[in-house]
């Protein structure tokens, strides 16, 4: 892994399964469906974050606040000094987008487990299904860091400079979404939007162009070919988006922490905002 700019940031079955007793290290499962996962089995030791309660508001389209996020990493037993390991379901999009919100609101000592739950599985690793107890962790969230999150009003007042080329915007839907041929993929039926297509000026990089069949990230100089090769350089600031998030914050840690690209934000809202919202432009050939 040295070979990507920030190495730290993302450890090996290998490591995983040497620090599993490591009291400075908090493995966290991150699901979409605990049931169909963290429930069945997880990594020994490992604490649950479901996607759905843990990290978003209930009510609104939001991720939960500073003080929500304190008590999750309290409840976790992490502190000030604790590597925080992510890694979960579907190739770690959500465990990405864990990734994002965590730094989102202050901490730092974190990476993903490369191929997640996965590669953990077809390793014929370690697994049990006791839920650690609850920690007394003393690391706060800090203020939200708006450098790493994009907002509709943000891609709006964007939209010339990414004609331009001026900044790059990053779709990673599959190329079906983004053509306009379906509005979501049949196994996300409620993550619908009215109308399909994809943002002006959008190009289309899937996710899954950046990792290999068995969930982990491509080398360093693949991943710089795909991105450059499709005029999403360093020199610009990026903004990725998806259908609700989770894909594009993978993207996001790609270009940020593989990559070292500077300036690179995260659009959550993604496609279920924008295809909904009244008036947006949109492009569908």
């Amino acid at each position: 892994m040295s070979e990507y700019a920030h190495p730290e940031v993302v450890v090996e079955t290998d490591w995983v399964a040497e620090h599993l007793k490591d009291p400075k290290v908090r493995i966290l499962e991150v699901d979409y469906d605990p049931a169909a996962n963290y429930d069945l089995n997880h990594i020994p030791g490992a604490y649950l974050v479901d996607w759905r309660r843990d990290v978003n508001a209930p009510v609104s389209r939001d991720i939960l606040s500073a003080e929500a996020f304190t008590a999750l990493f309290r409840r976790c037993g992490i502190d000030p000094d604790t590597r925080v390991v992510l890694y979960g379901d579907f190739n770690n999009w959500f465990a990405a987008f864990a990734f994002w919100a965590f730094r989102y609101y202050g901490a730092t000592n974190l990476a993903l487990m490369n191929g997640g739950r996965k590669k953990w599985i077809a390793e014929d690793r370690p697994v049990g299904t006791e839920r650690p107890a609850p920690g007394a962790g003393r690391f706060s969230a800090s203020a939200p860091d708006p450098k790493l999150r994009a907002y509709y009003d943000d891609v709006r007042r964007a939209l010339d400079d990414v004609r331009a080329g001026r900044i790059g915007l990053v779709d990673v839907r599959g190329p079906k979404e983004f053509s306009g041929e379906i509005s979501t993929p049949p196994e996300y039926p409620t993550e619908h939007a009215q109308r399909a297509g994809h943002i002006p000026g959008a190009r289309n990089i899937p996710w899954a162009q950046a990792v290999r069949d068995d969930g982990t990230f491509k080398s360093r100089a693949e991943l710089e070919e795909l991105y450059r090769s499709r005029g999403i350089v360093p020199e610009r600031p990026v903004i990725t988006y998806c259908r609700i998030g989770e894909r594009s914050s993978h993207t996001w840690f790609v270009l940020t922490y593989l990559l070292g690209y500077p300036d690179v934000r995260n659009y959550d809202g993604s496609w279920t905002e924008w295809g909904n919202q009244v008036r947006s432009p949109i492009e569908k050939p």
